[in-house]
């Protein structure tokens, strides 16, 4: 009896210990918060247009997707029509904000300074742009994306 009682007093002292200690390599690495994922695809579509691969761009957009600027609403097909012609040189994220809006889902807003050249011609731009992202059977897709341009 005296060794069962030392034995439960002894685990009950080590167990805050055993949660300092090294759980299994796969759990070692944290797993990507949502936000990060969300931040890591609206890169990844900007550095499409950036490389120019207009199909991995395309590929990243919800076939329902709705697009909003200045000039006014569009469709997928519409924005990936019009980015045909449409490259991105450089471009940075600032002050990026986000809300997530489900387990797999979320929305992102931050300041977008662009260089690149359309029709022939280059151009600099400041905008503010926002984007709602949702993952739908292991891939991510954009849903909605808008630009404003910064005065």
């Amino acid at each position: 009896m005296k060794t069962a009682s030392a034995l439960l007093v002894l685990s009950l002292a080590l167990c805050p210990v055993a949660r300092l200690l090294p759980r299994a390599s796969a759990s070692r690495m944290p797993e990507e918060s949502l936000q990060q994922q969300i931040v890591g695809k609206e890169r990844e579509e900007l550095e499409a247009l950036k490389a120019g691969d207009h199909k991995a761009f395309a590929n990243l957009l919800a076939d329902e997707a709705i697009f909003l600027d200045p000039r006014g609403h569009g469709t997928k097909a519409e924005v990936v029509e019009h980015t045909a012609d449409f490259r991105l040189l450089d471009f940075t994220m600032e002050s990026v904000k986000f809300v997530a809006v489900g387990a797999n889902s979320g929305i992102i807003a931050y300041k977008l300074t662009q260089k690149g050249n359309a029709h022939g011609h280059e151009f600099t731009s400041v905008a503010y742009a926002s984007a709602l992202w949702t993952k739908r059977d292991g891939k991510w897709v954009c849903l909605f994306s808008q630009e404003t341009p910064a005065r």
